[in-house]
Formats: C-alpha cells, structure tokens, sequence
C-alpha cells in the first residue's frame, strides 16, 4: 500500500531577535535542530496541532500567525516523504516549571539563537535561516531535501 506525504506544523518563533529551535532527537542522538512542531492529526486544524505540538515540545503557549515556508523533505531508499508547513509564532504563555519537559521524550533540548548562532549549527531545513531573519512578503517553497539524521 502506498502512503502520501506526512503532513507536519512548525513554528517560526522569533522573541529579541533569536529564533526557537529544538532538538527532536531522543537521547542526544543527532545535533540537527529543527523549528518546533510535528505531525498533525486528523480532525484538528492546522494551528491547532501547532499550538499542541509547540506546547507539548516547549511548554510555550503561542499565536499562530501566517504561513512563511513550505518545506518536503524525503527519504528515497525508504520511501519516507514529509511536507512541513512553517507558520509565524507569538508567544503568549511560559510553562508554569523552568524543567518542562517534552511528555513524548522526543525534544530533549531548545534554546533560542542568533543567526550568527544557527550558523554554526547543523538545522533543517536549510532555509529556515533565511526565512525566520529575512523580511518576506509571501511564503516560500522550499523544494524536496534529502533526509539527514
């Protein structure tokens, strides 16, 4: 049976000009940081399953603004194809504890960056850079990437 693209939310979170990333790897496996966010579920809107994931990831409570990316990434040797749609975030809310923590165990770290700090840092996609520090008018599509780990 062939399956269609996951679909993922992810938030553009810009406060003092540094930009939220996360580290959605359990265990320290990976240094790839990424926007916080994930998969969606069905029957929830867009926002919605952002507002969850980002809560969920970050103990952050935030305002969904406007799409800025579109983002696929793949993996042709397992057949893995995700469709990421970034969205501007506001924080709105902090968690109640400075040890929150992700209730999936997946995020095990996040911290807020300069670009000249995302520089020196492996992220995806790679134009979250441009995207999260450069003025935009539209959204931008970022074409399929390979996946990397």
């Amino acid at each position: 049976m062939t399956r269609g693209p996951r679909l993922a939310a992810r938030a553009v979170i810009l406060r003092a000009g540094r930009l939220l990333i996360v580290n959605a790897y359990p265990g320290d496996q990976s240094d790839l940081w990424c926007a916080p966010g994930g998969g969606v579920e069905k029957g929830a809107s867009l926002p919605d399953n952002l507002k969850r994931e980002v809560y969920e990831e970050t103990g952050l409570a935030i305002r969904v603004g406007a799409p800025c990316l579109i983002n696929e990434f793949h993996d042709p040797d397992s057949g893995f194809h995700q469709v990421d749609l970034y969205f501007r975030g506001q924080v709105i809310g902090t968690p109640t504890s400075a040890d929150w923590t992700d209730p999936e165990g997946v995020v095990n770290r996040r911290r807020w960056v300069t670009p000249d700090e995302l520089r020196s840092l492996r992220f995806k996609p790679d134009s979250l850079i441009d995207v999260a520090f450069q003025p935009q008018t539209a959204p931008l599509y970022d074409p399929l990437e390979l996946i990397v780990r």
